[in-house]
């Protein structure tokens, strides 16, 4: 998922409605025990891949979280303060309109079709709807590429679930180690990102437009089980609930999920040359279901122990 990406660069040109994150409380570390690959309580889910000197905690994260959603223990905390430095899909660009800026550099072109016309017939009423609720006028979205207009009507899911783009465990997991002045680094640049979706065939960006229309009671209901699924750790309903619309789009899958998984495992192995403790956290569908980064790892011979 690169979620945390266009929420970011839309937050300087999107309306938020929830209030800022909560300062995270720190919290005594305890040890962490885990002798098996099965979970280990009802919380969000946690791997561990170790050599003699190194440990790479993996961590599955929701992008955005209702305000004031705790999900910390006492395992996450020993894991985050023993760890010498964090690992993000990426880290925030030098300021929300430099992202918005790259947005429009790359997603800006001439001659498209109108973005009514870029999806089905049964889904304009819906896409209509979805347009007066949002900040932009359908007119601004039709000299998007489809990529560009479908992560535009994303902020306006937000919006629809009361979310602030920067209220989600990244956010929470950066103040932490800023606190501690702690390194923190990302596996991918923000232009990177975005550039996957710019990469995509025009079929594809029209699938993902279709996949982000949705009515506000859908989207809440969809959310919701996102959300539970994640709390809970439960790694087969992450696969079905973050990855859902992915699974039908070959394209979609390989380019957000399955190739960036296999990218990050062969750091992973890489990583584990050199001693030390890191915290890598990304969006919890890519931990989940086929061709996880876990998958990738033990196909390399790594052992990825569940410890929570």
């Amino acid at each position: 998922m690169i979620a945390k990406t266009f929420t970011s660069a839309l937050s300087a040109m999107l309306l938020s409605a929830c209030a800022p994150a909560q300062t995270p409380q720190a919290v005594a570390p305890a040890p962490v025990v885990a002798t098996d690959s099965t979970p280990q309580g009802d919380a969000p889910a946690l791997w561990r891949v170790s050599d003699e000197d190194t440990t790479i905690w993996l961590f599955g994260t929701i992008h955005v979280l209702p305000d004031g959603f705790s999900w910390r223990n006492t395992t996450i905390d020993a894991a985050i303060q023993g760890a010498d430095t964090l690992i993000l899909e990426t880290t925030s660009p030098a300021g929300e309109s430099d992202a918005a800026l790259l947005l429009m550099q790359l997603g800006v072109s001439s001659d498209l079709p109108p973005i009514g016309e870029r999806v089905d017939a049964e889904l304009l009423p819906q896409l209509a709807s979805m347009i007066a609720r949002g900040p932009f006028p359908e007119s601004f979205l039709n000299g998007l590429e489809t990529w560009a207009a479908s992560l535009m009507l994303v902020g306006v899911t937000l919006n629809d679930l009361g979310l602030d783009s920067n209220n989600g465990v990244e956010d929470q997991l950066e103040l932490i180690f800023q606190l501690a002045n702690k390194p923190i680094s990302g596996l991918e640049t923000p232009a990177q990102q975005l550039g996957f979706f710019d990469s995509l065939p025009e079929e594809a960006q029209r699938y993902f437009l279709s996949s982000v229309i949705d009515t506000p009671e859908d989207i809440r209901a969809e959310f919701d089980a996102m959300l539970e699924a994640w709390r809970s750790g439960d790694e087969e309903e992450i696969a079905r609930t973050f990855d859902d619309e992915l699974v039908l789009s070959e394209p979609l899958r390989q380019t957000l999920l399955t190739r960036r998984n296999a990218s990050w495992a062969n750091w992973i192995r890489e990583r584990l040359d050199e001693p030390g403790a890191v915290f890598m956290a990304v969006g919890a569908g890519h931990l989940a279901g086929d061709e996880s980064v876990q998958d990738f790892l033990q196909t390399a011979g790594i052992e990825v122990v569940r410890v929570q």
